[in-house]
């Protein structure tokens, strides 16, 4: 008999609530990564919104290009406009227009992006919203960033201070335009912080959705690099206390533990501002959604599979 079983264990039957928390999820691809995906519809719901990371230096026509396919296979396509990449307010019509034009896009992920140095006129989510380029051109949604364990970039001292007069700020915008808005967050591995986070936005008047950001399955190595690439906060701690357990060492993370305790949490408090799950595909898209069939129930099911 083996000392240690290193066998992946079987999906646990699925939670009402869990189902209810996973139903409508949405995932993130790139241009690179939605290439080697032969077919969307084999692995996702019908419908699922896909948005698109446009990661410094990938080509507008790669990403529109992964759009038009994407809307061709039949989903909600949500591009990224960071703020940080583009030159200025042509450019911005410009990306604008060709998702439109091209692909039928009608919503974007509005965010600062992940560059250090505003290559133009734009450094936040904000500015880009403020231009009217989006509500000109109708897009019926806009989501925003959210950060339930802060931002160093715009916190430097590790605080919350300004990350949430920005939320204030989205809130108040999202009364001003006819589009729906949401926030969406950056993956953590953590309850206890996103729900803190949560309950100071419903107390400073932030009723924004919001969309959590959770990490799909991935070899613990691969989650590490990323959550450290990310700046993911001190939720950080329970990957590094997973890394010490030899009897999980070998497996892979699944966030199954969080999304039950953040669905449980939504079932008992309906008006709590969290909405729906984000997936980040960091162990592959195909193990991500497999994931989200396993413990989402019918409304998981990929179209190919749906009835």
């Amino acid at each position: 008999m083996a000392l240690l079983n290193f066998r992946k264990p079987k999906p646990a039957v699925p939670g009402a609530s869990l189902e209810s928390f996973l139903a409508g999820y949405s995932i993130e691809v790139m241009p690179r990564t939605a290439a080697k995906v032969e077919d969307f519809r084999a692995l996702l719901p019908r419908g699922t919104r896909v948005y698109i990371a446009h990661i410094d230096g990938t080509p507008i026509e790669e990403m529109v290009d992964t759009a038009r396919r994407l809307a061709g296979e039949g989903f909600e396509v949500m591009p990224h406009f960071p703020a940080r990449i583009i030159s200025d307010k042509a450019m911005l019509a410009d990306w604008i227009a060709r998702y439109q034009g091209e692909a039928g896009v009608h919503q974007g992920l509005i965010l600062a992006g992940g560059v250090d140095t505003p290559k133009g006129d734009f450094h936040s989510s904000m500015q880009l919203l403020e231009t009217g380029l989006f509500d000109k051109a109708g897009f019926d949604r806009l989501h925003v960033a959210g950060h339930p364990e802060g931002n160093r970039d715009i916190d430097p001292d590790g605080g919350d201070d300004t990350v949430m007069q920005a939320a204030r700020w989205k809130q108040d915008f999202s009364e001003r335009t006819d589009a729906r808005m949401a926030l969406v967050t950056q993956f953590a591995f953590e309850a206890e912080p996103i729900l803190a986070w949560g309950q100071r936005l419903r107390d400073a008047g932030v009723t924004l959705p919001i969309h959590i950001g959770l990490a799909g399955p991935a070899k613990l190595q691969t989650l590490i690099k990323f959550a450290v690439a990310c700046g993911v906060g001190p939720s950080l701690r329970v990957l590094q206390k997973r890394a010490l357990d030899v009897g999980k060492l070998l497996l892979p993370y699944e966030p199954t533990d969080l999304a039950a305790e953040l669905a449980a949490k939504k079932a008992a408090d309906p008006d709590f501002p969290i909405e729906q799950a984000h997936l980040f595909p960091l162990g592959g898209i195909k193990s991500c959604a497999t994931w989200a069939s396993d413990h989402g129930g019918a409304s998981a099911l990929p179209a190919a599979r749906a009835v």
